[in-house]
C-alpha cells in the first residue's frame, strides 16, 4: 500500500550554506556570518555562493570557542591599535 510520500535516502552533504550551517551547529545564521568574516571555515565558491565545507564544520564543532572575542573586544582591541598606528 503506498503512501504517495516520497522516501528520499540520507545523503551527507559535502557542502553547506549560511542556513544550513547555522543549523547543523545549531547557531544562528548571523553568528555563522560573524564566524565566516574571521576566516573560521573553510569555504569555496560555486557560482556567487560560498559554501562550507563540511570538514570544517565538523573541526569547528569538535573545538571550543569560549576564547572568542565579543564585538565590542574587537572594536576596543582595533581603536587601541589604531591610536597607536596614529601617534
Amino acid at each position: 500500500m503506498s503512501t504517495g510520500k516520497k522516501v528520499v535516502p540520507a545523503v551527507e552533504l559535502l557542502l553547506y550554506g549560511r542556513r544550513e550551517a547555522a543549523i547543523a551547529l545549531s547557531i544562528s545564521v548571523r553568528k555563522v556570518d560573524e564566524y565566516l568574516a574571521q576566516g573560521a571555515f573553510d569555504t569555496t565558491m560555486i557560482g556567487r555562493r560560498r559554501l562550507i565545507k563540511a570538514a570544517s564544520l565538523r573541526r569547528f564543532a569538535a573545538s571550543n570557542h569560549f576564547g572568542s572575542a565579543t564585538r565590542r573586544e574587537k572594536n576596543n582591541r582595533d581603536n587601541t591599535q589604531n591610536k597607536e598606528r596614529a601617534a
